[in-house]
């Protein structure tokens, strides 16, 4: 049935007619549902996005007999990118608002007719052959970008990879369920898809499962209207490895957490593996049964802390390591990884922002580009570090009577200390030269530049210098 261009066919037989209402009918029914899916999208996503990507779509095609719904868009570019950013939203929505929609299809309306989908939707081109009706039906869809040679260890995340590992090997994991547990954009969905590939290569056959919990409790609620329930419950069940992310949104729901709870329990017994991830610890779930709260707790928590400066620096020059064509500098680096701090999925969006408008442009990448264009991103993670907190953190690191950062003593136990204050006070704050001379017993801003120059000739050519200066950034930041 097409939604947008029903004609009757003119050598059906009259007595057809009826089916040419229904379809009418149910025509109508979609296309409020689509209205008010995009009215909520259009409060989710912003005006701009909204009109950009998604009012261009269209209801096309729904077969009943499968439940696939056909989306158009104006291109074929639009359909992938609109699939590979949306899929899972759209298909959400659609799910909570008619639970007859199994799978979504974005095509282009012009030029090409090839389809961008979701997923295989037998679970045979992406996963192999031998993919699980179970697996199908839940859309595994890995990002092939997120995978163990891609995350970068660090002190703050080598327990959760490690673990991480062994969940993923043949053999046997000591501990089950693995609970991952990070803030926002520390790793630990890269973590998750990284074990889904290891476990594939592991087991060709195995059946993997991987949604957020969102998903989960919409999955559930729609084959329960549908008298689904059985059938929904026996697919979990097949599952070798299930794993869903945001377990902080299950909480509070009876019926779901109920679900959640036995299943968890069916697979554990089995022997399978159960991996779950979390913004917070399982103890400051918030309504969590107190039976799911014991199971979530029985196997590893690892714990995913905020990346420190050398990692955030490591990451930066992995990604950029895969594009030898871009050349950023050291200290463009060391301002992105210093600056962005909250979270890695804003340092490298940051960094990917950058590359992007320098090409575009044509302009050199450097540290006042990054400032311009990153402004928004900058204020939001930047932490007010005051040149009061700098001198005394310094005077603390080389044991130093505070007031040696305003004499005029020039021994170099006294004056390279001071140096290397002045240095941090004009790389970690806005204050200007002449400002910084200032609160060092009132020094010329001349005395400032020399002592900033001289500093980052030292970090090059002496590494315990370096090895200083960088252990008075992390003290800093921290």
């Amino acid at each position: 049935m097409r939604v947008n261009d029903i004609v009757q066919d003119r050598d059906e037989p009259a007595a057809e007619s009826s089916n040419f209402i229904g379809e009418t009918a149910i025509t109508s029914d979609l296309e409020s549902i689509w209205l008010t899916i995009c009215a909520g999208l259009r409060r989710d996503l912003g005006g701009q996005i909204f009109g950009q990507w998604i009012k261009p779509i269209r209801v096309s095609v729904f077969d009943l007999d499968t439940g696939i719904l056909e989306l158009e868009l104006p291109s074929e570019f639009a359909a992938t990118w609109v699939r590979d950013r949306y899929a899972e939203r759209l298909l959400l929505a659609w799910k909570a608002h008619h639970p007859a929609v199994s799978d979504l299809v974005f095509q282009a309306r012009s030029g090409s007719a090839k389809i961008a989908r979701p997923a295989p939707a037998n679970g045979s081109d992406t996963h192999g052959a031998l993919a699980s009706a179970a697996e199908s039906k839940f859309r595994l869809d890995l990002d092939p970008r997120m995978t163990f040679d891609q995350f970068i260890a660090g002190h703050s995340n080598v327990l959760a990879l490690n673990a991480a590992q062994r969940t993923a090997a043949a053999e046997k994991p000591l501990f089950s369920p693995l609970y991952l547990q990070s803030s926002t954009g520390q790793g630990k969905t890269h973590l998750m898809h990284a074990i889904g590939h290891a476990f594939r290569a592991e087991f060709p056959s195995a059946t993997i499962i991987y949604m957020s919990a969102e998903r989960f409790m919409i999955e559930f609620v729609s084959a329960m209207r549908r008298n689904e329930g059985m059938e929904f419950k026996a697919s979990l069940r097949e599952a070798d490895l299930l794993m869903i992310d945001d377990i902080q949104f299950i909480v509070g729901k009876n019926s779901t957490q109920e679900e959640f709870l036995h299943t968890v329990d069916s697979l554990i017994s089995q022997g399978k593996r159960v991996v779950v991830a979390a913004d917070r610890p399982p103890q400051a779930l918030d309504g969590v049964d107190q039976r799911l709260l014991s199971r979530l707790s029985m196997g590893l928590v690892a714990d995913i802390q905020s990346a420190g400066l050398e990692l955030r620096r490591d990451i930066l020059q992995h990604r950029l390591a895969s594009m030898p064509h871009q050349h950023v500098s050291e200290e463009v680096v060391d301002f992105l990884a210093r600056t962005i701090s909250r979270n890695l999925r804003e340092l490298e969006g940051g960094l990917n922002k950058l590359l992007a408008y320098a090409q575009l442009t044509g302009r050199e990448i450097s540290r006042e580009l990054a400032e311009e264009q990153l402004s928004d991103i900058l204020s939001a993670c930047r932490r007010r570090i005051t040149i009061d907190e700098i001198q005394r953190t310094v005077c603390e690191y080389y044991r130093l009577d505070r007031n040696e950062m305003s004499s005029k003593r020039r021994a170099r136990a006294v004056a390279r200390p001071r140096q290397v204050a002045m240095y941090l006070a004009k790389v970690m704050t806005p204050r200007s030269y002449p400002e910084i001379g200032r609160k060092f017993g009132g020094r010329d801003h001349s005395t400032v530049i020399h002592a900033v120059k001289l500093v980052e000739h030292l970090r090059g050519e002496d590494s315990e210098m370096d090895n200083d200066v960088r252990m008075l950034l992390r003290q800093l930041e921290s």
